[in-house]
């Protein structure tokens, strides 16, 4: 059955375009400012027609091909998580610092040794980021068989 023009788009086919989309832009061929907007168009978009109009000057995209790229990047997925863990362990540490600097001002100041509230700050964040590297360090998505 041919889909005509005219006919409703389901949320699947707005999937699916989104996601031809995502390629593209990932690609280089659009820009994000023009992703965004097509976007935007798209959930607004009720026929093919509509939905045919925001590729029509892309090229096709074999969805499937993207899938098996994608479960070949696992290394990189991983390398980028663990890039993102360190991120948060260097603004622990940036933050850490900065309030015991703030600390020893202070205490300094005072005459006398003030309560090390610092530890509060580091602490919470300190055991959370902890079990985020030990217990979550794998990168991987459930979702993948």
């Amino acid at each position: 059955m041919t889909q005509s023009p005219e006919m409703r788009a389901s949320d699947v086919d707005r999937d699916r375009v989104a996601a031809v989309l995502r390629e593209h832009t990932a690609q280089g061929r659009i820009t994000m400012d023009e992703f965004n907007e097509r976007l935007e168009q798209l959930y607004k978009s009720k026929t093919y027609g509509e939905l045919a109009r925001l590729t029509a000057d892309l090229p096709d995209v074999d969805l499937r091909q993207r899938q098996v790229a994608k479960v070949s990047k696992a290394p990189a997925q991983q390398k980028s998580a663990h890039a993102g863990l360190r991120a948060a362990w260097g603004a622990w540490a940036m933050a850490s610092g900065i309030n015991w600097v703030i600390w020893l001002i202070v205490s300094i100041t005072s005459g006398h040794a003030v309560y090390p509230w610092p530890l509060w700050v580091m602490g919470p964040w300190g055991v959370i980021l902890l079990v985020s590297t030990v217990f979550g360090g794998g990168g991987g998505d459930s979702r993948k068989r």
